[in-house]
């Protein structure tokens, strides 16, 4: 309660007759909070502040005007911050009529945000920031109600990260880990194993961020590919995206021996408890690396539960793990493999393993588990949904939740994911 204290009430001198400028985060979150109607106000006048490019522009000129320091707080490249951001808004304003889901879901950022080193002031300037910013954005239009609704669901949303915080404050904010292994599968993927100087905690299914040295405070989500194992190592299948980024530093430029920080586990996409429902597994690409650490675990339940696992690939090379493939497909007589192979670039990542699942069988019974290029992993559970699989039991990794294409809102239940590639 006294971290949760403190970055609510940052100066730790309240403002007089108000409690400080986060009073009101506080009562929103202690107490219901009415997002629907800041949700109307907010939505009502979304044009004025979109496309949220130039907002997030004006906020991030607005902080590092004010306070030049923090810019070192920040990578060299600021992109990745900017798309984080603009779909951290997007949730937040698609969510704000279902406050749980969005305490949730801020619950989680705040856990894995302390590894970036966020101080209670942080959060004080952030809000000044942002309320500069909606204002040049909207320019002679901006109201106080449209400032305010946005300032409620900005403290709502910090109280929640708060809490997420101090309810982790028996775990390091991240943990140090050294490369044991690095091997390249193909020109531009690697398969790297990981032991951490601590243990570990996390389940089959689960993805963290992951960062290199040669990159200095910048984060990259990447799935474990592996159920825990008694050794305490971890695997990860890192896809080179392109040159000067976290994937170009673990594919080409990290050796045995090099240190990486790992933040806490996240993610849903574990298995349930349920052993009446049978299994349905989709991956495409290095999504690979969640779909194996999920047949690892259901390997070691005493239940077997059948299980398909359609895995695609846009060419045979492609299938970069076949011997665990066929190791755990020797080794586990409940599971079934269908491999879907494309005739063109991204037929597999979209039309072809997606159609496949589709033509297969009746899955409305089953649990379905979706994990790969965001394409793909919408296509699938688009046409899961259609063949009368209930939406709660398909699970997809999210970036920190599920949130929209940066630039637009996305329709109810898209699925965007993050740790395919």
């Amino acid at each position: 309660m006294r971290l949760r204290q403190q970055l609510l009430s940052p100066s730790g001198r309240p403002e007089a007759g108000t409690g400080g400028p986060w009073a009101d985060a506080r009562r929103s979150h202690e107490e219901p909070y009415d997002g629907a109607a800041d949700q109307l106000v907010i939505t009502r006048h979304l044009p004025l502040v979109t496309p949220f490019a130039g907002l997030i522009e004006h906020l991030y000129d607005a902080m590092f005007e004010r306070h030049p320091y923090l810019r070192s707080l920040f990578p060299d490249s600021m992109e990745f911050q900017r798309v984080h951001l603009e779909r951290a808004f997007w949730y937040l304003i698609e969510h704000l009529d279902r406050p749980r889901e969005v305490a949730d879901f801020c619950a989680r950022l705040g856990r894995d945000h302390r590894k970036l080193g966020v101080q209670p002031v942080h959060f004080e300037v952030f809000e000044r920031a942002l309320a500069e910013a909606l204002r040049r954005s909207a320019g002679a239009r901006w109201t106080e109600e449209m400032e305010q609704a946005w300032l409620r669901m900005l403290r709502f949303a910090v109280a929640a990260m708060v809490d997420g915080a101090a309810d982790a404050l028996a775990e390091p904010p991240y943990w140090n880990g050294t490369v044991t292994a690095h091997e390249l599968r193909g020109p531009d993927l690697a398969v790297l194993r990981v032991r951490t100087a601590e243990p570990f905690p996390y389940a089959a299914g689960q993805y963290t961020r992951l960062q290199s040295p040669l990159l200095p405070l910048t984060w990259r989500p990447y799935s474990i590919a592996c159920a825990p194992r008694p050794d305490g190592e971890l695997e990860f299948h890192v896809r080179r995206t392109g040159p000067g980024g976290v994937s170009d530093a673990l594919v080409t430029r990290t050796r045995v021996g090099d240190p990486l920080r790992l933040g806490p586990a996240q993610g849903s996409m574990t298995l349930d408890g349920d052993p009446s429902r049978d299994v349905l597994i989709v991956a495409g690409g290095t999504g690979w690396a969640t779909a194996r650490a999920l047949v690892e675990e259901l390997s070691r339940r005493p239940l077997r539960r059948s299980t398909h696992l359609f895995i695609g690939a846009r060419t045979l090379d492609e299938l970069y793990d076949t011997a665990a493939l066929s190791r755990l497909e020797k080794n586990c007589s409940w599971l079934r493999v269908v491999p879907v192979i494309g005739e063109g670039p991204g037929a597999a990542d979209v039309a072809s393993v997606a159609d496949a699942v589709s033509r297969a069988a009746d899955w409305s019974g089953h649990t379905a588990y979706v994990s790969g290029p965001p394409m793909m992993v919408t296509a699938t559970v688009y046409g899961l949904t259609a063949l009368a699989l209930p939406p709660d039991r398909i699970h997809h990794d999210p970036v920190d939740g599920t949130l929209p294409p940066a630039g637009r809102p996305s329709p109810a239940g898209a699925p965007v994911a993050i740790t395919g590639g």
